[in-house]
């Protein structure tokens, strides 16, 4: 129906829908595939969800520390339930289509946490040079009100750099033809790539999105720990230090878990046209699957309050 229309006819095109497209070369065997996925996405959103019913019934936990945890948390339940219902329609039922608007709501909503993400994690980089560079003066610096503003910030944030990326799509002329995606959710540089017009400013903007947030944040992340290494070492016991770091792990992995396929992504997208697209598939799987999953697994093995707190709400359900 698409390929059928001409250029010569069309001043103005917008495609009614796009078609995803699940794991290239492997659609014989998408029934088995969204075993694995189903499992991961229960898996996310069940040890985000204890992690927030933890953290909330739970008043010894009622810090900082933990109030930034929750907003990972939350944001990771934000992310999964983005890619999550088309993912599993392409491989539970081989529904492809996705509506020009719908996509680009999800390609806002998926960025839009991505960010948020981005900027928990410098939030609770901060948390961390707070209370190991300045330990007495921890509750008075981090109090609940600049907990609430530092969130209203994030969320203000990532709203004001990605509200224009929908705009920018939709002025676009897009090709008849082109309408097949290159995942099961759409990303802002698959759906500009779909377009026969000058994509210039769509690239320059999405490139300044990138590096003035997650750029940034990773920046800083690494200037904190720096900092924050700096005055471990400073200390004079050997037994404190160990102490002090090993407070830091947890988010040191969750940093990494985030960012190493943030940088995957955005290399895959920049310079992997040669590979091949299963490649681009996993690569984006890794990206927003990933780390919702093991967020919960990392802060539950590292963080002994946030275990007990989590078992108790599984026993709590399981008495009722």
């Amino acid at each position: 129906m698409f390929s059928s229309w001409s250029f010569a006819n069309v001043s103005f095109c917008q495609p009614p829908a796009f078609l995803m497209i699940g794991i290239p070369g492997l659609e014989a065997v998408h029934g088995w595939i969204s075993i694995p996925f189903s499992s991961m996405y229960t898996a996310a959103l069940t040890g985000n969800c204890l992690i927030l019913l933890a953290v909330r019934r739970t008043p010894s936990l009622h810090q900082p520390m933990y109030y930034f945890l929750s907003m990972l948390a939350l944001t990771d339940v934000g992310l999964t339930l983005s890619t999550m219902p088309t993912t599993l329609a392409v491989l539970w039922f081989d529904h492809r289509l996705i509506g020009f608007s719908a996509c680009l709501a999800q390609m806002f909503f998926l960025h839009f946490f991505s960010v948020v993400e981005s900027s928990v994690l410098l939030a609770m980089s901060f948390d961390r040079f707070v209370a190991i560079s300045n330990p007495l003066r921890y509750a008075s610096v981090l109090t609940n009100s600049i907990i609430v503003r530092i969130g209203l910030a994030i969320v203000a944030r990532a709203t004001v750099s990605l509200f224009p990326l929908p705009f920018l799509l939709k002025r676009l002329n897009f090709c008849p033809g082109k309408i097949l995606l290159s995942h099961s959710f759409c990303f802002h540089a698959d759906v500009m790539k779909r377009a026969c017009a000058d994509i210039t400013v769509n690239i320059i903007y999405g490139l300044y999105v990138v590096l003035s947030t997650m750029g940034i944040d990773s920046l800083l992340i690494v200037l904190s720990y720096t900092l924050i290494l700096h005055t471990v070492m400073s200390l004079a016991s050997p037994r404190e230090r160990i102490r002090a770091l090993n407070t830091c792990v947890s988010h040191i992995l969750a940093v990494l878990v985030f960012f190493i396929p943030v940088i995957g992504v955005s290399m895959i997208h920049r310079f992997g046209r040669p590979l091949p697209p299963i490649v681009h598939a996993l690569v984006a799987y890794v990206y927003l699957v990933v780390p919702p999953v093991l967020n919960p697994i990392i802060y539950s093995v590292k963080s002994r309050p946030i275990r007990e707190a989590m078992l108790r709400v599984l026993r709590g359900k399981r008495k009722g």
